[in-house]
């Protein structure tokens, strides 16, 4: 009986292999719980998934991306730089409370650090004294 659903499916999903994948996972997905798109008929919920594919109840692009977003462990979420003019003043903020004897409490959250050229760089590294040799190391 499956098999005649697996001969159904390769036309909507070129690989095999892949359609394994999609498959399996809308069959989790409805021991889970999820709401099936066919009549069950009896069947099993990898001959329901199948079916589904199938029938193009559901777009197999659908159930790729549905797949790839479950098997993601950590999800990039692109966050606009921070415009340089807010920086400054965030940094001038903090160098304002340090004068004035503030503690880290009372300033803000966002702080940002001095930055450092190539050329001042290496002009403190060339300024360090290496460590005095000692018997004991």
């Amino acid at each position: 009986m499956a098999r005649v659903t697996v001969e159904d499916c390769i036309d909507k999903v070129d690989n095999r292999f892949e359609l394994v994948l999609l498959a399996s996972h809308r069959a989790r997905q409805i021991s889970q719980g999820a709401s099936i798109t066919i009549d069950r008929d009896n069947d099993k919920n990898p001959v329901v998934a199948l079916r589904e594919i199938a029938d193009e109840t559901l777009s197999p692009d659908d159930l790729k991306e549905d797949l790839i977003h479950s098997l993601q462990k950590h999800v990039e979420v692109d966050e606009p730089e921070p415009d340089p003019s807010t920086m400054i003043s965030a940094n001038a903020g903090a160098s304002a409370g340090a004068e004035k004897g503030l503690d880290e409490d009372d300033l803000p959250e966002t702080l940002t650090f001095d930055q450092m050229t190539e050329e001042d760089l290496l002009a403190g590294i060339e300024g360090l004294v290496p460590p005095e040799k000692s018997d004991d190391y």
